[in-house]
């Protein structure tokens, strides 16, 4: 029988979500009166500094001042014809009791609202799922040859704070040429409508494939975008996908896979290096054999040709003694095919390691070194850690515990 409790991929939890206040830009006329009306602040400068997010009190007495000296023509939001239009002469004033406003204030307010700017809203009221977890998640299911993950920082989608995930991975379990895109909402699977999703559209027409190294027709790539929001940003009612519409997201979702595929690219280029260096090498080795066969026939015709002159006659070219010895060895059948294709192995090996070493010498002197962070699991996060080691490809702590067993 299946297992009750599967064991967990991972320890590491996403970030929990804390609470935070409405943003001006995202609330609607109904949220307002329901704020004005049942807010704790009586006074409309204490309600727009205390009961929404990115006001201060500087703010809120330029909001109301600005309220005081908007012009005349107000769209009533209340109505059900949207298109009427009603002149409003309304009193405004720094301490207005806020349950004294009417409908047609909370009208201007909501438009005064709707146009100012306003900083952007704090994205610790989300909980996305991280790069480790993804990548640990990607790794499971698909098995790929390379996989990289990347999280941007937080956008504002109409008010509400927004993050993109993104990951892209090559080869892989079961996988098909071309790009199969995965999308998830708030850590939820999209499983419908993706022809129009952002993430499809983005991925199989925005992005330059061919700049990184990855042919898109045939390679076998997958796309994983997870979008993270308050209000995620739906086409329809039935919620299946997110449209492509929305700039704030589209840029979002294209940076978050073009910081995929320049990790990937910098893996691909170091695996082809490779590759062309096994390649050469393989190649040399597997000319040896003929090469040997060559060298000593051509050395034996010149060791035959000077023994019969015997030095009667004068060299057009004379030889050092290593040549002479070289050939005495082969004239006295020392020197054999099998002992001059030894030594040619051990030259091209000798010669590949001192090639690796130049690169990574190379490497460390001119480019930049593609930096990856490592992630271990703590055995026990009450455990006394050691001071952290600081290094330039990473940072390592250390239990304390493992110190003390080491001396013991």
């Amino acid at each position: 029988p299946p297992a009750a409790d599967p064991p967990r991929r991972s320890d590491e939890m996403p970030p929990s979500p804390s609470t935070i206040k409405h943003h001006p830009s995202s609330v609607n006329l109904e949220l307002l009166t329901s704020l004005l009306r049942e807010g704790k602040e009586k006074q409309l400068v204490k309600f727009l500094s205390k009961e929404l997010s990115c006001v201060s009190m500087p703010l809120a007495k330029r909001l109301v001042a600005e309220l005081g000296t908007r012009p005349g023509p107000v769209r009533d939001m209340s109505r059900k014809r949207p298109n009427r239009r009603l002149v409003a002469e309304l009193q405004w004033a720094a301490d207005t009791p806020v349950d004294t406003l009417q409908d047609k204030q909370i009208v201007a307010l909501y438009q005064l609202l709707r146009d100012a700017t306003f900083g952007n809203p704090s994205a610790s009221c989300l909980s996305p799922v991280g790069e480790y977890n993804m990548r640990l998640g990607i790794i499971k299911e698909l098995r790929p040859d390379l996989v990289a993950t990347h999280q941007e920082s937080a956008c504002v989608v109409e008010g509400h704070p927004a993050v993109i995930e993104a990951g892209v991975c090559l080869g892989g379990r079961d996988a098909k040429p071309g790009i199969t895109v995965y999308r998830f909402a708030n850590r939820i699977p999209l499983l419908f409508e993706g022809g129009g999703d952002v993430a499809t559209v983005v991925s199989k027409k925005r992005i330059a494939w061919a700049n990184y190294k990855i042919r898109h027709t045939q390679d076998k790539i997958g796309v994983f975008v997870s979008l993270v929001s308050t209000k995620v940003p739906f086409k329809g009612t039935g919620k299946e996908y997110i449209g492509d519409d929305i700039p704030e997201v589209r840029e979002a979702v294209k940076r978050a896979i073009e910081k995929c595929c320049l990790q990937l690219k910098a893996k691909i280029v170091k695996q082809r290096a490779l590759a062309d260096e096994r390649e050469k090498k393989k190649n040399l080795t597997k000319y040896i054999p003929d090469v040997s066969r060559a060298l000593i026939g051509m050395m034996s015709q010149l060791a035959e040709a000077g023994g019969e002159a015997g030095g009667g006659r004068q060299r057009a070219r004379p030889r050092d003694a290593e040549h002479d010895a070289l050939l005495e060895q082969v004239r006295a059948k020392r020197l054999k095919e099998e002992d001059l294709s030894e030594k040619l192995r051990v030259h091209v090996e000798t010669c590949d390691a001192a090639n690796a070493l130049e690169t990574v010498e190379a490497g460390k002197r001119g480019a930049r070194l593609l930096l990856q962070d490592l992630y271990l699991s703590p055995l026990d996060e009450a455990t006394e850690l050691l001071p952290e080691v600081q290094h330039p490809l990473f940072a390592l702590k250390l239990h304390a515990r493992a110190l003390h067993a080491e001396r013991a």
